[in-house]
């Protein structure tokens, strides 16, 4: 690795470890900011060192009982500041798209650290906007589901789930999902059909207007794993470490998914859209095959969420459905069902930023908050519980990441009815170069 490599080794295992992540680890229970280590580089001393492992074995700031002298001995022997200020500098150096994108990853891994120094006591409260603009690139603002809760009560109507009110509305999604469970006990099955749909239409909607290179690289080598008590709703763990013959990756992923979790089978494909194929699994897929033909950094291959290029990751992932049919709308999508499926989840995802916005941002109760999720986003009470808690109360999650799928979601949508498929679609895949959710819009409006 050069210099640069080094830093961003550094600077993401770092933060990762000090949130208690080890990207090392095949499962979702164990890993947190750094999503991905594919590049068969060593792992820096930010990993491998006594100190890393102890913080880790401790959940780090984000665990129930904070180590705080593994933690302190830990940024004593990891001069995280230094690489970060390293990262930064080279970034000005190399200028351009790539340097702006590397800037972006700078300033949402100094608000990871100043987060840290918050929690330990030693720094300041951190501006819930610093917060939010290091991922997303924007401030912070409210949700607005009305437009698709009037979608909904439309399409519930047609589907025989008439409402008259909010109440009946709630009770309507209820009947309608209650009516289209996803058997968990049949879950890999179920996604097995699943992908191989969105597989084909990705096939068809997204690979011909992407380098023919990508053709040969498999989008969905992943498989479906129940997990009981998890506290996620789901996990996309892309590991990427195994090697054919020859030495080419196998591009591998596991999801697993949460056993509670109430979900529909038009939102379970929506899902599958998201996390599998064209969404995340694919994304990474490319991005891994781009690094390997020296068409992409070493920063494509330690993905890391909190981040503006999280924040694209999530945007292209909620707009796969779309991409997938070679749509831009949902009421484009072949079948009502499948509408009232991707309807849900988007306002799922408005419910995330909506329990950010509420709790950060106003300091609202959990209480408040998830009653405004159940009624006014239609989540499940298993969803709202878990939004306005563990996910929207998380002094990390809470403040940087769900915003983030908002954020990205309209910015992609934005882009694709404004520009043609052959342009969008090479830009948001890393094709002209690792992109995030503000860089990306350069390339596409021709001011880079």
């Amino acid at each position: 690795m050069n210099k640069l490599d080094q830093h961003v080794a550094t600077a993401i295992l770092a933060i990762d470890t000090l949130w208690g992540g080890d990207v090392m680890c095949p499962s979702g229970t164990g890993r947190f900011i750094a999503d991905s280590w594919f590049s068969d580089e060593p792992l820096p001393a930010a990993y491998t060192s006594a100190a890393a492992a102890r913080v880790r074995e401790s959940g780090g700031v984000g665990g129930k009982n904070i180590d705080r002298a593994a933690v302190e001995a830990y940024l004593k022997e990891v001069d995280l500041p230094a690489a970060i200020a390293g990262l930064k500098s080279e970034a000005l150096k190399i200028g351009g798209l790539r340097g702006k994108y590397l800037a972006g990853l700078t300033v949402s891994i100094q608000v990871m650290l100043d987060l840290v120094m918050e929690i330990l006591g030693s720094g300041p409260a951190v501006p819930y906007v610093n917060c939010v603009k290091a991922s997303t690139g924007k401030a912070p603002e409210p949700s607005q589901p009305q437009a698709k809760r009037e979608r909904v009560a439309e399409l519930l109507a047609r589907a025989g789930y008439k409402s008259t009110d909010g109440a009946s509305l709630l009770a309507a999604v209820d009947a309608w999902r209650a009516a289209r469970v996803t058997p968990m006990a049949s879950v890999r099955t179920l996604s097995a059909a699943v992908i191989a749909y969105f597989d084909r239409l990705s096939e068809k909607n997204l690979t011909p207007y992407l380098p023919r290179e990508l053709a040969r690289v498999p989008r969905a080598n992943i498989d479906f794993l129940p997990i009981k008590e998890a506290w996620f709703s789901g996990s996309m763990n892309y590991v990427g470490r195994a090697r054919n013959a020859d030495g080419s990756p196998q591009y591998e992923a596991t999801y697993e998914i949460n056993a509670s979790l109430q979900i529909s089978v038009p939102e379970f494909c929506q899902l599958v859209s998201h996390e599998v194929v064209p969404g995340h699994v694919t994304t990474f897929a490319y991005m891994q095959d781009l690094y390997v033909r020296k068409l992409a950094g070493f920063e494509s291959t330690v993905l890391t969420m909190n981040t503006r290029a999280a924040s694209l990751f999530e945007g292209i992932a909620n707009n796969a459905i779309l991409i997938a049919h070679g749509v831009t709308e949902l009421d484009q999508l072949p079948d009502e069902d499948m509408q009232l499926g991707a309807l849900l989840a988007l306002l799922q995802d408005d419910a995330k930023n909506q329990s950010s916005y509420l709790t950060w941002g106003e300091g609202k109760p959990q209480a408040e908050v998830a009653k405004v999720l159940r009624n006014d986003f239609l989540v499940s009470a298993e969803r709202a519980d878990k939004l306005s808690g563990a996910w929207g109360r998380h002094p990390l999650l809470g403040r940087m990441y769900l915003p983030a799928y908002r954020a990205g979601t309209d910015k992609v949508a934005e882009w694709r009815r404004k520009f043609p498929a052959e342009r969008v679609l090479p830009v948001l895949f890393g094709c002209k170069g690792i992109v995030d959710v503000c860089t990306a819009g350069e390339i596409l409006e021709g001011v880079e």
